[in-house]
């Protein structure tokens, strides 16, 4: 269990890494510091002090040349950042009215600097939410992970599931999925997967949508 002033320790960068390398380990145990980077729109070698300084706190374990893994207080505090994120978008657009496509980008902006009680004042004044507004889910405190939730594309025929398109998503690739109506926390089932990396064919409110398999890979689901 992380302690309540650890966590208000934690700066903008550390917090911003710790998400960023949970992110890079959904599918492999070790981030290199050249993805983090990346990643974080910073220099490798900004990266790699980062890393070393979290590194010095317990939150994670660095090699050189082989790159960093979340220790079990760096995951909790990874994905209480994420949470504390969800929560602040949820927040923007529920009580401010901003759109579900926008919160992401502002929650950055003060998130960092919120007080855990206030933090947990706005997700109780939210009805605790399970969802942010792009779709994915608020986990619950002091949790080890996040569950994963499969791209759209993964689907088949007959598949139901609930749709949630990342804050990251080019903003055209946003416009063409609403003219579908492919629009987080939207309810779809597969009609038709065509072979050889060929189209789904999508029932969306009642109508018949087609879509790519490169667009297709860019929404996540979760199965119903």
């Amino acid at each position: 269990m992380i302690p309540e002033n650890g966590r208000l320790q934690l700066s903008k960068s550390e917090r911003e890494a710790l998400k960023s390398v949970y992110r890079l380990t959904t599918d492999v145990s070790v981030a290199h510091t050249g993805d983090l980077a990346e990643s974080l729109g910073i220099s490798p070698g900004t990266a790699t002090t980062t890393v070393k300084r979290l590194a010095d706190r317990g939150l994670v374990d660095y090699t050189r040349y082989r790159g960093v893994e979340l220790t079990t207080t760096g995951r909790i505090a990874a994905v209480s950042a994420i949470r504390r994120h969800r929560i602040v978008e949820r927040f923007l657009a529920d009580m401010l009215g901003y759109a579900w496509n926008e919160a992401d980008r502002l929650a950055g902006s003060f998130e960092h600097d919120l007080p855990q009680e206030v933090e947990d004042r706005i997700f109780l004044a939210l009805d605790r939410p399970r969802t942010c507004p792009h779709g994915f889910p608020i986990p619950e405190p002091e949790t080890l992970d996040i569950p994963a939730m499969p791209p759209l594309y993964a689907l088949e025929p007959g598949d139901v599931a609930v749709v949630a398109v990342p804050g990251s998503t080019d903003p055209q690739v946003v416009a063409f999925l609403d003219t579908l109506g492919l629009r987080p926390g939207v309810i779809v089932e597969v009609k038709e997967k065509h072979p050889f990396d060929g189209p789904l064919v999508l029932v969306v409110d009642g109508h018949d949508r087609t879509l790519g398999a490169t667009v297709a890979l860019q929404v996540f689901v979760q199965k119903r």
